[in-house]
């Protein structure tokens, strides 16, 4: 809201990266990316705002939201989303992390180019969307249900519409 000038681009990438149609991911498995790299940063806003987003895409599975999170490797997620996230934590560790060995096994696993291209830019993306957040200080609410209120907005609008006001306490 500071800078809509800038805001607008940001937002018209994250409505492609995430929410936009995609050939073979759903917005549900692209939000997941943007949580679990969020998480890897230590990006509470991020992690959790994109986690509520992922939930409401993923037929309210907060528990599954939480898995992926927690530990990809554990979750109960498709093989093919495993091999994309450790490809995600490879980016978020540094791109030339990223080798041909997570690039094939996300392959053999059924993964395409356009899945693996967009896997790492939604993780570079959100690497400088955390630092982005996280450098202006920007205020994380704790109330669980604010999260799950804007996780339904943007689940079922985008990012293009004016998120809902909300202030922080005044205590």
């Amino acid at each position: 809201m500071y800078r809509p000038e800038t805001a607008a681009p940001l937002n018209a990438l994250v409505q492609t990266l995430l929410h936009n149609p995609h050939p073979t991911l759903s917005p549900g498995e692209r939000e997941l990316i943007a949580a679990y790299v969020s998480g890897l940063n230590a990006c509470k806003y991020c992690t959790t705002v994109h986690g509520a987003i992922a939930k409401h895409h993923l037929n309210n599975n907060a528990a599954l939201v939480a898995d992926v999170i927690a530990d990809p490797s554990t979750a109960s997620i498709s093989e093919k989303m495993k091999a994309l996230l450790k490809i995600a934590a490879r980016v978020q560790a540094g791109g030339k992390m990223v080798t041909a060995v997570e690039i094939e096994q996300a392959r053999w696993q059924g993964a395409t180019d356009i899945d693996i291209h967009d896997t790492v830019l939604i993780a570079a993306a959100f690497c400088m969307f955390n630092r982005y957040v996280d450098g202006l200080a920007t205020w994380a609410p704790d109330d669980p249900e604010l999260y799950d209120r804007m996780g339904k907005q943007r689940a079922i609008e985008g990012y293009l519409t004016p998120p809902f006001k909300v202030q922080p306490s005044q205590e």
